[in-house]
């Protein structure tokens, strides 16, 4: 299996992730053949050779003639889904912008649906970010990971201001990694290049045992007195000195007969319970699922000095750790939370509406099921004074009538990852 590590010693940044894959080997006109399928014009990219603290590296500068500086998460979305891109750059695009609308909305406190990206939003961040993708994309990379990473001092200026060093979104997204400070008084990483790893990296720490095939070298913009201003990455075959099966090999085995989807990087939180009440722990999974746990489940144990206790688990992005963690500590009295990182595999699935008597029922589809949402089906199913069971099977003969009995999905609804 093929895998990216970043070395974020001198931080990252947006145009230094980009530029690092081109120097180790992604084809820039192959990246860019992607980047012009954005429904979206007005902007050019061009890589040269410079030096950074005396590393030949590489630098992308993007310009633009268009002058949208501002978006809606909404937007942002809209043209990246509207670039017809592989379904493995898509997802690692979108999850970098969710992470990034994440952070702001937790930052502003606002919903994630009012957020505006500002330089984020604009021609040449989205030009980093689906570029990033597209490049890991043309390697054939199927597991992005990255070192701890260096984060700078003082303060930087921005459109609100003066803001402290490391930026507040930086943080937000950085919750749940790994990283340290330097005493640099510079913008060591931005929210795009903290964004990128939110939403795309597996894991944060040394590099992984690899059979190393390439390095890049991505500039940033100016020299740094006394550090290498650029980021480093590694791309090789995943090797384990143990023996053991690669982390992730199981998701490309499955590839065989699980077509489209992609792979996204998760952390899985637990903490063993042998004092919480059932109405507590009831609470605690729907607290869990407010907090943007991506799913949370309870299992029965015995504990030391043979207590039954449970295992409160929650399965959240890298973006939400932070959320998930203090809710899991506040509503279950745990003293400690442990995490593991892991892979999740998810299934390209199409979302759209039938209606059964009238009430509409949201149905879910990958290539092999179609399945009624149970939350529209049981309102239907009060309204109708029908059992849900039946409202289900109806919902579901429906789509497949309108799709046809193989039950491929027709991707007229909204495309879900």
């Amino acid at each position: 299996m093929r895998i990216a590590w970043f070395n974020c010693f001198a931080g990252i940044a947006g145009d230094m992730a980009l530029a690092s894959l081109l120097d180790a080997g992604a084809d820039i006109s192959d990246v860019r053949g992607l980047l012009e399928q954005l429904p979206i014009d007005g902007w050019d990219m061009a890589a040269s050779p410079v030096l950074r603290g005396g590393i030949a590296s590489t630098l992308v500068t993007v310009t633009v003639s268009d002058q949208v500086t501002e978006r809606s998460y909404g937007d942002v979305v809209d043209i990246v889904r509207g670039a017809g891109l592989p379904a493995r750059a898509e997802g690692r695009a979108l999850a970098v912008f969710e992470a990034l609308a994440r952070s702001e909305a937790i930052v502003h406190r606002c919903d994630i649906e009012q957020v505006h990206f500002h330089e984020a939003g604009a021609h040449d961040a989205v030009v980093d970010i689906v570029g990033t993708a597209a490049a890991l994309e043309v390697l054939d990379v199927a597991e992005v990971c990255s070192s701890p990473v260096a984060l700078g001092s003082g303060v930087i200026e921005s459109r609100h201001g003066l803001l402290p060093n490391p930026a507040p979104a930086v943080v937000a997204l950085l919750c749940g990694g790994r990283s340290y400070g330097r005493p640099v008084d510079a913008e060591l990483t931005t929210p795009t290049g903290a964004a990128l790893l939110a939403g795309m990296s597996s894991g944060f720490g040394a590099m992984p045992p690899m059979r190393i095939t390439s390095a890049g070298y991505g500039a940033g913009s100016r020299d740094l007195e006394g550090l290498p201003n650029c980021t480093q990455v590694l791309i090789g075959e995943r090797e384990d000195d143990l023996g053991a099966i690669p982390h992730g090999a199981h998701l490309e085995g499955m590839a065989g007969f699980l077509t489209g989807g992609t792979v996204e990087p998760l952390v899985l939180l637990e903490a063993n319970l042998d004092d919480a009440t059932g109405e507590v722990l009831a609470y605690s999974l729907s607290a869990l699922l407010e907090a943007g746990a991506l799913d949370a489940w309870i299992s029965p144990v015995v504990m030391k000095k043979g207590r039954p206790g449970h295992v409160l688990s929650a399965l959240a992005s890298q973006w939400s750790v932070a959320d998930v963690v203090g809710v899991m500590l506040a509503e279950s009295g745990s003293f400690g939370v442990r995490s593991t990182q892991v892979s999740r595999w998810a299934a390209t699935r199409d979302t759209e509406s039938v209606e059964v008597g009238g009430c509409p029922v949201r149905v879910k589809a990958t290539a092999g099921r179609a399945k009624a949402e149970q939350a529209d089906a049981a309102q239907a199913a009060a309204r109708l004074g029908l059992p849900m069971r039946e409202v289900i099977a109806m919902a579901e003969e429906s789509w497949k009538e309108r799709h046809g009995r193989q039950g491929v999905p027709g991707g007229s609804g909204q495309r879900e990852l």
